[in-house]
């Protein structure tokens, strides 16, 4: 056999595999889609069909504009449930706040790592790994003790019931990414930038905000990327310290379609693709970014 025969065959059963691939990683993708059009709107997962009869945008309309009569303030009160735009609401402010948390929290701390050298900070760093592989709901209970403990003014109401709570919970979990990640960033960044700003009379803050952060965007983009996801798409915690449902997510709104014996499958898979629309938009908005902050910011430090 020739050689450009044996790399035409080559060629073919490359192109092969990537195809299997992306087969196995669309179809659940096209079944959710095919779920969502689904008009039976049945709750019996074995009854489902790849491409279902008379596909409509019913689920759609259901989700996108009719109450949830399972997030209701008063349970005999229809006007009292929870809409979708209320809890995308709710969702979009627990997402951006985590994110600031994560950035501003987490890139001064990381400058700190970066740049000075003190007292524990190689314990530090360490310690942010062994966080990093505890999952979410292993800081359940001290995150619940600890925001019940903390009383707004003027209220009887704990922090932990409200959405700032929230965000703070999302926080502390997405800190030790953000820190590791942007200090490995920050570790790139050549010191003589700072020196010669230094030199010039600018002070440590200006360094930071005028320098540093400029060129750390990717860095930036992939930690609000990570925050943006975790404070979207987590509902445990909210489940564990949110009680009334106008503060309730999509998340949560999500799960709750999720029955014991009967679950709407196609308002199920809409909500999905509902829920999925703002992360996809918010990854195309930082996509130039994300692969340079991943391989530089994830090798270094």
């Amino acid at each position: 056999m020739s050689k450009k025969r044996k790399e035409l065959l080559k060629q073919i059963g490359l192109h092969l595999f990537l195809i299997l691939v992306l087969v196995t990683v669309l179809f659940p993708i096209v079944w959710v889609f095919s779920m969502a059009l689904d008009p039976r709107n049945i709750d019996k997962p074995l009854e489902l069909t790849l491409i279902p009869p008379g596909a409509s945008l019913d689920a759609f309309r259901r989700v996108l504009f009719e109450p949830f009569k399972l997030l209701c303030s008063d349970p005999g009160d229809v006007a009292s449930c929870m809409t979708f735009m209320q809890l995308f609401r709710n969702s979009l402010i627990v997402a951006l706040g985590t994110s600031l948390i994560a950035v501003f929290l987490g890139s001064s701390a990381a400058y700190a790592f970066s740049r000075f050298q003190f007292i524990g900070r190689q314990a530090g760093m360490l310690g942010f790994i062994v966080l990093l592989m505890l999952p979410s709901t292993a800081t359940l209970a001290s995150l619940f003790v600890l925001l019940s403990q903390i009383k707004l003014p003027g209220s009887d109401e704990s922090l932990r019931l409200t959405l700032f709570g929230l965000m703070l919970a999302y926080g502390s979990g997405t800190l030790p990414f953000a820190i590791w990640n942007m200090k490995g960033y920050f570790d790139t960044v050549p010191r003589e930038l700072e020196e010669a700003a230094l030199i010039d009379g600018a002070s440590m803050a200006s360094v930071f905000f005028r320098i540093i952060l400029p060129l750390s965007v990717p860095a930036l983009a992939v930690t609000v990327l990570f925050a943006f996801m975790s404070g979207w798409t987590e509902f445990v915690l909210a489940w564990s310290f949110l009680e009334a449902p106008s503060r309730f997510t999509l998340a949560m709104a999500l799960r709750s379609m999720q029955g014991q014996f009967a679950t709407p499958w196609a308002d199920f898979s809409a909500m999905s693709i509902l829920m999925s629309v703002p992360i996809v938009v918010l990854f195309f908005v930082l996509q130039r970014y994300l692969v340079s902050g991943l391989t530089v910011g994830g090798v270094k430090g």
